[in-house]
């Protein structure tokens, strides 16, 4: 298990402006007996504290600021650099600094720009913590001295890091299946950059929102109830009593989860529609094209309109959606749904109701081979959706 210091030096990395770390020479911690005060830093990593226009207006230029050390207790801090020496320094931690010994003589130093004026400063004095930290991005004691590049970090521990974020700020034992949808899709965005995916690609982001809403989702439920499972249990029914309370929220979160996704794609997309509205009675598809205004005017043209029933699966639930809107009860009615594969003749009857499967692209393999052209991707509908609407 990672060191809580370092797990917090890689938080501050991942979350800040821009960082460096070094290994601290003899000279910076003051083994030499040397007059030098502070530590030298490398002129690769000068323009992660000053501007272009500041360095070429300045022979010698300083800086001021506060350095957080070991996310513990802070100190003033000057930055200055030299043009002349070609040279950058860090002084002005006071009289006596106690991480600044020789025993750091060989310790690796990381500093973490938050602001202009505000830094995090860690010092690792032990193998172990120190592989850990170079472990976490990437790096070799060779790459040192120089600005971290964040590119290189494991997008796996930046998705660990992010969701351990989230799971810190709850108020709550679970956020709501809304909440729960939106983390996923922001710690996506923020770890893989992906956001395009929701117009290029809305298939592929579907199930990458899926599948992270699900580890977001046990990693809550391990820091929940892990530490209570590994004690065990008093008796059966205490064990039957959590596991029942386990499964209910698992079954509620993934009926709604769907629902979540699709409404994101849509937004995106500039998509209007209404989640939830009433057609007749009580019926409530999942979502009306454009809006149950326009469904109830019986002057809009019934081919402008459409609805989208939404199940993670759908075997035996499909029958439900057929009267959900009597308008279109001669129409094309849409299903998206995760299953992966159904059998022929229940695609044949969902045919022969006028019922047409929404399903992600890569799933689409699951289905009988001679009825897959029957299937619409995510994709194919969205497009469908915008043409109606006329959406350019």
């Amino acid at each position: 298990m990672m060191d809580e210091l370092v797990t917090k030096a890689v938080e501050a990395v991942l979350s800040g402006k821009s960082a460096y770390c070094k290994f601290l020479s003899a000279n910076d911690s003051g083994e030499t007996g040397g007059h030098q005060s502070g530590i030298l830093i490398s002129k690769t990593a000068k323009d992660m504290l000053y501007t272009a226009q500041e360095l070429r207006e300045n022979h010698i230029l300083k800086k001021t600021g506060t350095i957080k050390w070991q996310d513990d207790f802070s100190t003033n801090c000057t930055f200055t650099w030299y043009e002349s020496k070609n040279e950058l320094r860090i002084t002005g931690f006071g009289r006596g600094f106690e991480l600044l010994r020789p025993e750091y003589t060989g310790a690796l130093f990381v500093l973490i720009k938050e602001s202009e004026e505000s830094y995090y400063g860690y010092l690792f004095n032990t193998d172990e913590d120190i592989q850990e930290f170079l472990d976490s991005f990437g790096l070799t004691p060779a790459e040192t001295n120089r600005p971290i590049e964040l590119d290189r970090v494991d997008p796996e521990l930046m998705e660990k890091q992010a969701i351990d974020t989230f799971i810190g700020g709850l108020k709550v034992d679970f956020p709501t299946s809304q909440e729960m949808s939106s983390a996923a899709r922001l710690i996506q965005y923020q770890v893989y950059l992906n956001r395009h995916l929701i117009l290029a690609d809305p298939d592929t982001m579907l199930l990458k929102w899926t599948e992270e809403e699900y580890r977001l989702f046990r990693a809550i439920e391990h820091a929940r109830y892990g530490e209570t499972v590994a004690k065990g249990f008093a008796s059966v029914d205490d064990f039957i009593a959590l596991a029942n309370q386990v499964l209910n929220r698992r079954k509620s979160r993934a009926g709604k989860s769907l629902e979540h996704h699709l409404a994101a794609i849509f937004d995106e997309n500039k998509i209007e529609y209404a989640p939830q509205a009433t057609t007749e009675g009580n019926k409530k598809p999942d979502f009306l094209f454009p809006s149950e205004v326009a469904y109830h005017d019986m002057t809009f043209a019934i081919d402008k309109l459409c609805t989208l029933a939404a199940k993670t699966t759908c075997k035996d639930r499909w029958r439900q959606i057929l009267n959900e809107a009597d308008r279109l009860r001669d129409e094309n009615k849409y299903l998206c749904t995760m299953q992966q594969g159904i059998s022929a003749a229940q695609m044949d009857e969902m045919q022969a109701e006028k019922v047409i499967l929404v399903v992600p692209k890569p799933y689409i393999t699951a289905y009988p081979k001679d009825r897959r052209d029957r299937i619409w991707t995510v994709g194919r509908f969205v497009d469908y959706i915008k043409e109606i609407e006329g959406i350019t």
